[in-house]
């Protein structure tokens, strides 16, 4: 098994590894309950450059020559200008508005989600991205990581507080109230 950065030929796992994560927020971007749609959307923003969802943005767990998990992040410094050609293909594509509330700000990467296939569940393999992640931005670039937790994930908010993350607040994302969480 090994972690590296995605590339463009990693598109259709990463995004099925993203659906998984935030299947309701994608359903919700794109105004249906269709997966293939929801597929083809993410997959169009994987491959391109400089936005929220690009390869550039993703890390990928290999084995077997397969992508077995993803993780999304970035600096949040950049939200607003990395969200620009997600607003803009969603309003082409699905005729819909992007409007959803900041869920990072300057002063963190932020882990936007990680997925993690179903075959591979319950292996140590989201613990095994998140260690890495915490490693490369925290240890060796001096980074903040931040990332939210819905209130209704218990079992994800033990891992990141048993990882080290604190709870630093709350933020309302796609209309929950989740909980921000911090590792520098």
């Amino acid at each position: 098994m090994i972690i590296r950065k995605a590339t463009q030929r990693d598109a259709k796992e990463i995004a099925f590894c993203m659906l998984l994560a935030m299947e309701d927020i994608v359903y919700t971007f794109i105004g249906e309950n269709s997966t293939e749609k929801a597929l083809t959307f993410l997959e169009s923003l994987i491959i391109q450059k400089s936005n929220q969802y690009s390869y550039e943005n993703c890390w990928v767990i290999e084995s077997d020559n397969k992508v077995i998990a993803a993780a999304n992040l970035y600096d949040g410094a950049d939200l607003k200008q990395l969200r620009k050609p997600v607003a803009l293909l969603l309003k082409t594509r699905f005729n819909q508005e992007l409007t959803y509330e900041d869920e990072t700000q300057s002063g963190e990467y932020y882990i936007d989600c990680i997925g993690v296939n179903p075959s591979h569940q319950g292996k140590g393999i989201g613990s095994r991205i998140l260690s890495f992640l915490i490693d490369e931005y925290v240890h060796k670039k001096k980074k903040t990581l931040g990332l939210l937790v819905d209130k209704e994930n218990p079992n994800a908010k033990k891992l990141y507080l048993k990882l080290g993350f604190k709870i630093v607040g709350e933020k309302r994302l796609a209309g929950k109230v989740m909980e921000h969480l911090q590792i520098h």
